[in-house]
């Protein structure tokens, strides 16, 4: 019985002008890996990525042809990327790879699509499908593997691993994002006896898995094989050991708080770890920095007090993981009016303004930057209670006894 896909990246315009394209001299073409994998699944659309029995230089005319853009990402590897529209398709000559060296492959192209898929990573990620949507499974099992929920590599996965080192953090976030129970014991061997072959990665290639693998709805089985197997110590050693990550997840569905965002899970199994030491490892951006930096714990809230001061100084958003992160590391227990708390903190402005202290006597200086900092703190402290009038009288009592 054949199966058919149907998503609306299939249907786009875009993406039949790109087949269209790739087609008009009879070439043969499909789409492939995760398009196809989350059609089936009903899952969140991602690139639409395509293969091509025409070596890249074919594909850069046939594009070139039909008046697309067209650019050679990846012409070493057989890869072109087709944009239409702003929206970017990747485009892989089918190929079967020789002599790997564990980083890239030397390739030879016009391979079969049974060579193509037997030389990807995971089995789930081997579905092509037609124009028309029917899927084919040139393995035999994807689609079963998919269904079970289960992530393995095809073939040996010492070999799959050796053609490329980022798939042992690929197995892990792909576990995460589509896998069920525990982990497939040859995988896990494999990852654990190569696990020093990521040194050979780039950090950046590193990070960005890392941070793939935590935007995960429950990346904790996953995580905890990632220690288990030894893989961790390569991939960040600043992680702390048996983190509570388990549960943190508990804790977001009990509150409906979504994992959209890395960042509350990189905090926590960093904890303790100096922000810019893990922003140097995974080569965050200064903005992923500074939001790992707001989302290390100082101080536990404690009560609703506490919650408004945080979520003052932190933001609405970091203010609430510092919260569900201290409870989830043995901190204090949530209680539910924290987190109306932490939003109330949030909206508070400052009522006295520098412009306030110079008026009644303060000159533009160091003077005024200290007694405008102290006015904060008091502010602070009396749980943003002290009205403008206040803070400004206090401020120039001060002035005029010095």
């Amino acid at each position: 019985m054949s199966l058919e896909i149907r998503a609306p990246w299939l249907e786009a315009e875009t993406t039949r002008a790109v087949w269209a394209a790739l087609t008009a001299e009879g070439a043969f073409v499909r789409f492939v890996g995760g398009c196809v994998r989350n059609a089936v699944i009903n899952g969140p659309p991602t690139d639409v990525d395509l293969v091509i029995d025409q070596p890249p230089e074919q594909t850069l005319d046939l594009l070139a042809k039909a008046g697309l853009r067209a650019e050679p990402t990846g012409l070493d590897h057989g890869v072109v990327m087709a944009v239409l529209d702003g929206q970017g398709f990747e485009i892989a000559s089918m190929r079967r790879d020789v002599t790997p060296d564990g980083r890239r492959s030397k390739v030879e192209y016009g391979a079969s699509v049974l060579e193509d898929a037997q030389r990807r990573d995971f089995t789930i990620n081997a579905l092509y499908a037609d124009r028309t949507g029917r899927v084919e499974d040139p393995i035999g099992w994807a689609l079963s593997d998919l269904e079970a929920r289960r992530v393995r590599f095809i073939g040996s996965p010492a070999k799959r691993i050796q053609e490329d080192y980022l798939r042992i953090l690929r197995l892990f976030r792909f576990h995460a994002w589509y896998g069920e129970g525990e982990m497939e014991p040859p995988g896990l061997v494999a990852c654990a006896g190569l696990a020093a072959g990521l040194e050979r990665v780039s950090r950046e290639r590193v990070g960005a898995e890392m941070m793939k693998l935590m935007a995960a709805p429950d990346p904790s089985i996953a995580m905890k094989a990632m220690e288990e197997t030894g893989v961790m110590e390569y991939a960040l050693p600043e992680a702390r050991r048996n983190g509570p990550f388990a549960a943190l997840s508990a804790m977001e569905r009990r509150y409906g708080v979504q994992p959209v965002d890395p960042m509350r899970r990189l905090a926590l199994l960093t904890r303790g770890a100096a922000p810019e030491e893990v922003m140097e490892r995974l080569r965050l951006s200064r903005h992923a920095a500074n939001e790992l930096t707001a989302r290390s714990v100082s101080y536990p809230i404690t009560d609703s007090s506490t919650a408004r001061r945080l979520g003052y100084e932190r933001g609405a958003e970091a203010a609430r993981d510092v919260m569900l992160i201290a409870a989830a590391d043995g901190g204090p227990a949530i209680q539910a009016r924290w987190f109306g708390d932490i939003n109330e903190g949030a909206r508070q402005k400052l009522p006295v303004t520098a412009n306030d202290l110079i008026d009644v006597g303060f000159t533009p200086g160091p003077r005024l930057g200290a007694a405008l900092t102290q006015a904060e703190r008091d502010w602070v402290a009396s749980d943003f209670v002290l009205d403008r009038a206040t803070l400004v009288a206090r401020a120039s009592e001060v002035r005029e006894a010095s």
